[in-house]
């Protein structure tokens, strides 16, 4: 599980905070969005991640080139590991490349904030081919936010390819859970369900919650 410090895909003013509370949790992987917290507040978070032994995402939910390769700066200049999201652009896919940061960038028509995914199946089979092919590290999969049929979406693109998937948002139920369970995802993201409590508890129980209930 990447736990995302988010809030209807905007990072929360007190993610830091948030974060100390959580930091000896269960989940090593941890993340949030490029808006709206300043940049230093971004590298300062990312560094005690770093430093608490956590694996660092971030997830751009922008869909224009010149978003995208500006997220991947900041990814650079906060020593992010993984770049999550954007529409594929080879200019982004090659900044990563020279920057030592994976690439997972979103497939299918995707739009609007909070996302929304469009597309067929088997079209975003083949642009999640296309896209490893071409040296992108996995695939940010919008499942949940998919306008069709989100539990084949996921299942499809997890055993078609060859490389890791991230089912991102809008897990947030144990019966949604037991769907990723089946899809075995390489990972998924929680965020916004741990801040309107959709698993019971403080947010460092419901992280572990989780946790413990994936391991089952």
């Amino acid at each position: 599980m990447i736990v995302m410090l988010t809030w209807h895909d905007y990072t929360v003013m007190d993610a830091a905070q948030v974060f100390e509370q959580c930091k000896n949790s269960s989940a090593k992987y941890w993340g949030f969005k490029e808006h709206p917290l300043p940049l230093q507040q971004m590298k300062k978070l990312y560094n005690h991640m770093h430093e608490c032994g956590k694996t660092t995402f971030l997830e751009v939910v922008a869909y224009s080139e010149q978003e995208g390769l500006e997220g991947a700066r900041v990814a650079a200049q906060c020593g992010c590991d993984v770049l999550m999201g954007t529409k594929f652009f080879d200019s982004i896919n090659d900044y990563c490349h020279r920057h030592g940061i994976k690439y997972m960038p979103f497939v299918g028509e995707v739009t609007g904030r909070p996302s929304v995914l469009k597309g067929t199946i088997n079209g975003m089979i083949a642009e999640a081919r296309d896209y490893i092919s071409r040296g992108a590290a996995g695939i940010d999969l919008l499942g949940y936010r998919y306008t069709g049929d989100a539990v084949a979406l996921n299942k499809a693109l997890v055993a078609a390819l060859n490389a890791p998937v991230c089912l991102a948002g809008s897990i947030d139920s144990y019966a949604r859970l037991n769907e990723v369970k089946a899809a075995n995802p390489w990972a998924f993201t929680i965020g916004s369900a741990f801040f309107e409590n959709k698993f019971d508890g403080t947010f460092a129980q419901q992280v572990d919650k989780v946790c413990n209930f994936m391991s089952m």
